[in-house]
């Protein structure tokens, strides 16, 4: 989904991070603000005045689109479900959960935790503009504080639309696999409702595109894009947590990988290693033991004349800070961690010894595979198998 993501903190022990996408909107935010929406909300001011007052709104509603994500966060650790981080991008924000809820009440009380947060933002907003603000005259602060209490009511609403995978989408879900036990059922009706409420934003966009609302029209189609492309990853990210249930991981990964000793000099892994496997990643081992990894970017930092004397052990990234899987996970398992900590290669062990790599392409292509040659069988299983319990 992202593009280019910048980490920026940890909260709670989540990891909160921004996609390149936002700046576009933050963009776009101010400068809607500081142009359209206040010079109307507050006549007769400074451009100065009205440019703060966008920076602002827009610093609140970065804060509260966080806060919102936050609540379903904090819910879903509540039920013990895995969340990878919080990131900000071009249509709001988005806490990235690694797995499904395990029960429909889960499901339920996770979705409806953001629409609620942002209710009680757009209240406390509005006590603090009439309650405390109003006598102050400060009227640019009112403005920003108006402001922020209505688009957390915006956010709220719009966030409770049945259109999966929006919160209200969510609530649908649940109630959906709680009625009929199905978490894939389910998630195949809640689809193909965010689907058709995807076909009503775009064409609503192409309206406004005709009537001569381009920046409204535009806004309008990519949201309803977005919707249409999100809910069939939704019900693509079931098909591979069915694909990938209980597999073990020894049938995905590449077994009995070459290996390079911790003693071999760089001079020897280059001239014994990268260029006779043309490999750019190679785990590194000591009496059968995995000690880390080593890459081609390792070793570009050593310069030449220091190859022969600089060991593999000296530049190679220590099993600790190495990525690891465990033989014994299967690849569904393996594939969540390698969303929640991406790496390009992953050395599978048992009991402390090497015994295969394994990449994002790997699980990848064993998908691809799968997915051609079992489409029917995939699609019986989504759309009948009970899954996880429903009432829970």
């Amino acid at each position: 989904m992202f593009l280019k993501r910048l980490d920026l903190f940890s909260l709670l022990g989540f990891r909160v991070s921004v996609d390149l996408s936002w700046v576009f909107l933050a963009v776009l935010v101010v400068w809607t603000l500081a142009t359209g929406y206040f010079p109307q909300a507050l006549p007769d001011q400074p451009a100065s005045i009205y440019w703060w007052m966008g920076v602002a709104g827009a610093i609140g509603l970065f804060v509260s689109i966080i806060l919102h994500e936050f609540a379903h966060a904090l819910v879903a650790r509540r039920y013990d479900l895995a969340i990878a981080g919080i990131t900000l991008f071009v249509f709001g924000g988005v806490a990235e959960m690694t797995e499904e809820p395990k029960s429909a009440t889960a499901e339920f009380m996770m979705a409806i935790a953001g629409p609620l947060l942002s209710v009680f933002l757009a209240v406390l907003f509005y006590l603090l503009n009439t309650g405390l603000v109003s006598g102050m005259d400060l009227p640019a602060l009112s403005a920003v504080l108006g402001y922020l209490a209505l688009i957390n009511f915006v956010l709220a609403v719009f966030n409770m639309l049945p259109a999966f995978p929006l919160d209200g989408g969510r609530v649908f879900r649940s109630i959906a696999w709680w009625w009929t036990g199905s978490i894939a059922r389910a998630t195949r009706i809640s689809a193909r409702l965010g689907r058709i409420f995807a076909g009503f934003f775009m064409a609503l966009g192409l309206f406004n595109l005709i009537s001569g609302n381009t920046i409204g029209g535009i806004w309008m189609m990519l949201i309803g894009f977005f919707i249409y492309h999100a809910a069939g990853s939704s019900r693509m990210q079931l098909a591979v947590g069915t694909l990938l249930r209980g597999v073990p991981l020894a049938r995905v990964m590449k077994a009995n990988p070459v290996s390079v000793p911790a003693d071999a000099t760089i001079g020897e892994l280059v001239e014994e290693y990268f260029y006779p496997f043309h490999h750019r990643f190679f785990p590194v081992v000591s009496h059968g033991a995995l000690e880390g990894c080593v890459d081609v970017k390792q070793v570009r930092e050593i310069e030449r004349k220091d190859w022969a004397s600089t060991r593999v052990r000296d530049v190679m990234t220590p099993r600790a800070e190495a990525s690891i899987l465990d033989l014994d996970q299967d690849a569904l398992r393996a594939f969540q961690k390698m969303q929640t900590k991406p790496a390009g290669h992953y050395m599978v062990t048992r009991a402390g010894r090497l015994v295969g790599v394994v990449t994002p392409k790997d699980v990848m292509a064993y998908l691809t595979i799968h997915l051609e040659l079992e489409q029917d069988l995939l699609e019986s299983k989504l759309g009948d198998a009970p899954g996880l319990p429903g009432r829970g």
